[in-house]
């Protein structure tokens, strides 16, 4: 790689540091809630050294090496610049490196999957590891040295995450570089033969090209009774991998699995009532035996749990990292309930049966019945995992969901976390103070409906099991695409990832974005968020309401235009399956016609520092909404029906990236682009009689930094 090349990998400077503010939800609980909340934040914070080793192999290292120099110093990082005879220059670099480093948890960005590198040169790596000995014997200890911060050069695949074959890293694939994406493939197809989830797992490739499943847990055995699959840990593979064996190897990241049990156990104690107590039961048996039955029984528990004041949910949760979307990152969620601002959601909540047949699709497409979840809005005392997002809707078992239900979260102070003076590039002058105005209710908005009418929406076609459907397979439902019956449905043992594989998640995001462009429209639904229209149908869009509607569109045309910066030209892959999705959005809205989203520079075709991005807000309820539907519809029919085959075709011709996107608008994008942000968290600790104290940071690299020290993980 160039120097240019390289310069698109370097660390932000300055990072965006902000602070999860959380004292007074946390103060107002009661010392019990208190301890249930330590405990499941102090396991959450555990499984920080899971994550990092599911990032990259050097991750772990980095992170001892940047904790012990702080220790070392106890954050007097001017003395540390003194013994190790380096520059301000060359200091700050390295703590803005560190920042952001612990921001991601590991040294891909957790919002894009590729690696970002110091801007100081490696002899300020090796200044700093000689003038602190325990911090150059920690890179030591990991097989770690300077040029691991570094740009791959010779391998720049290696810059990014993704499938080995392909030359790119996953250590969800540890000490297996020749692991192929078609072996993956083969294995998860036999696993869900034999009931055996993925999420908990790491898949490794041996010398003799044999096959070893890691399962996390805190046993380096498997239970008396046997794991999931029973008591066999050795099976013979079939089809393409005929003679190769898969062997079950418990005990991966033993030591923190069994430490988080432990804390689990303990927040037990203090749960409010017998369902959280349960569901802590079952936690701490996933935890420590690596059951993955047990961790759905607990989803099953936490989806019933209803309006607790500490919200909770941790384990083996997302895939997006994964590149085969089967295996989940280590992630654990702690907040308090914001009880003023749950109350439009439980009304967003409410609306939903009457907003769902709204959507481009027929009764067939859809759930038989809507279970309406829990929907509420948190106030985050931690988040641990690679990144915060502003909501969540899981459980991501689709039996639970489509049987049982889910539950949908806002992140209140995610969401509201501000850096000041944030630059707004690719919004036009005239559009700037509607948007700047309007974008944190209309984001507020977009979440509510992404997740809960999003991602709470269709139903699966399935055999459920041999000759059970759950729908009538004897006169099939007709699609709205071809007026004919569906000829494809999902076959017994087959979930939504696992027929679309690898852009199933990008894909989901993408149906889930569509839908809240599409249902934005209705001003009913604005209404519940406090936002009032004229009497008169013609007068909708010059009202409040109108304000937001117009700045949600011109947020998601302008997340599409700087989600360029995620596409790799090098290795042709998209980084951040949002971004992607996101880009597709655009695609439709510049295709729908009748100049309704148009690009805008006055400069020449490959001069593009003056781009912005506009919507005709005149044409929002009508050519707009028209275009975002019949995109939604295809997504959704072919979800629903498992047509994978036309599903892959529309979404990687929706998602290609140009010459003009790759060359041109992507040079802009890096160059205008914003830093994301990285939250500082407040930490917990017992201290005299059994109390819960909370502690807060600085909004600084020294305040990330030293938060993360504290927490001795």
């Amino acid at each position: 790689m160039d120097e240019q090349s390289i310069s698109q990998y370097y660390a932000d400077q300055p990072p965006t540091v902000v602070s999860l503010a959380i004292k007074p939800h946390f103060e107002a609980l009661t010392d019990e809630q208190k301890l249930y909340a330590h405990n499941i934040s102090r396991a959450a914070f555990l499984g920080t050294r899971i994550v990092l080793r599911q990032v990259s192999p050097e991750s772990e290292g980095i992170f001892d090496f940047i904790i012990t120099l702080h220790k070392s110093c106890n954050g007097n990082w001017s003395k540390l610049q003194k013994e190790a005879g380096l520059g301000d220059e060359a200091l700050q670099s390295f703590l803005n490196y560190a920042t952001q480093f612990l921001g991601n948890l590991g040294n891909y960005k957790g919002f894009g999957d590729s690696k970002f590198i110091p801007r100081c040169p490696p002899e300020t790596i090796d200044a700093l590891a000689s003038a602190v000995p325990m911090a150059k014997e920690a890179l030591r200890k990991s097989g770690v040295d300077a040029a691991a911060f570094y740009a791959t050069t010779s391998q720049p695949a290696k810059m990014h995450l993704g499938f080995p074959d392909k030359g790119h890293l996953s250590t969800y694939y540890p000490d297996s570089p020749d692991i192929t994406q078609d072996e993956i493939e083969q294995i998860s197809t036999f696993m869900a033969e034999k009931k055996l989830l993925p999420e908990n797992t790491r898949l490794k490739k041996t010398s003799d090209g044999n096959f070893q499943l890691l399962i996390a847990s805190g046993l380096s055995k498997p239970p008396p009774e046997g794991g999931d699959a029973g008591p066999e840990t050795v099976f013979d593979l079939l089809e393409k991998l005929s003679g190769k064996k898969l062997e079950l190897v418990f005990g991966d990241h033993i030591e923190e699995m069994a430490k988080i049990a432990l804390h689990i156990k303990k927040a037990g104690l203090h749960a409010a009532n017998d369902r959280q107590k349960q569901m802590m039961d079952h936690y701490g048996k996933s935890f420590g035996s690596g059951s993955l039955n047990a961790f759905k029984e607990s989803q099953k528990l936490w989806v019933k749990d209803i309006g607790p004041m500490v919200e909770t949910n941790i384990g083996f949760i997302e895939t997006y990292r994964d590149p085969a979307n089967v295996r989940g990152e280590w992630e654990g969620l702690v907040a308090m309930v914001n009880k003023e601002r749950t109350k439009a959601f439980q009304k967003l909540v409410d609306s939903a049966p009457s907003m769902i047949p709204k959507l481009p699709w027929g009764s067939d497409f859809e759930k038989d019945k809507f279970s309406a979840p829990d929907f509420t809005s948190l106030e985050v005392l931690t988040f641990n995992g690679s990144g915060i997002p502003a909501g969540i809707n899981i459980p991501n078992y689709d039996d639970i969901r489509q049987t049982i239900g889910f539950k949908n979260v806002s992140l209140g102070n995610v969401l509201g976390a501000k850096a000041p003076h944030e630059p707004i590039p690719f919004i036009h002058p005239d559009d700037l103070d509607t948007y700047r105005n309007n974008r944190d209710l209309a984001f507020e908005v977009q979440v509510g409906i992404h997740e809960l009418l999003g991602h709470g929406t269709g139903k699966l076609l399935q055999e459920t099991s041999p000759g059970t459907y759950n729908f009538n397979h004897a006169s099939p439902p007709i699609s709205p695409l071809t007026n004919k019956p569906i000829t494809t449905y999902y076959k017994p043992g087959q979930t939504w990832s696992s027929v679309f594989g690898g852009i199933s998640a990008s894909y989901e995001e993408c149906r889930a974005e569509c839908v809240a462009m599409a249902l934005s429209c209705d001003f009913d639904i604005l209404a519940i968020f406090g936002l009032t229209t004229p009497d008169t149908s013609s007068d909708k869009m010059d009202s409040p309401a109108g304000d937001v509607l117009h700045a949600a569109y011109l947020s998601m045309a302008r997340a599409g235009v700087a989600a360029v910066e995620y596409w790799d030209p090098h290795t042709r892959k998209w980084g951040q399956a949002h971004m992607q999705a996101r880009f597709s959005i655009l695609k439709t809205f510049l295709s729908a016609g009748e100049d309704f989203c148009t690009l805008s520079h006055k400069k020449s075709k490959d001069d593009l520092s003056d781009l912005t991005v506009r919507i005709d807000r005149g044409k929002i309820l009508t050519v707009g909404r028209k275009a975002v539907e019949g995109y939604l519809r295809k997504l959704h029919v072919f979800k629903c029906t498992a047509d994978v085959e036309a599903g892959r075709e529309l979404y990687e011709e929706m998602t290609g990236v140009d010459r003009w996107w790759e060359g041109v608008v992507r040079k802009e994008v890096l160059r205008k682009k914003v830093p994301r942000k990285v939250f500082v968290q407040a930490s917990t600790a017992v201290e005299g009689e059994g109390k819960v104290v909370l502690k807060e940071y600085e909004a600084s690299v020294e305040g990330m930094i030293r938060s993360w020290a504290e927490r001795d993980v």
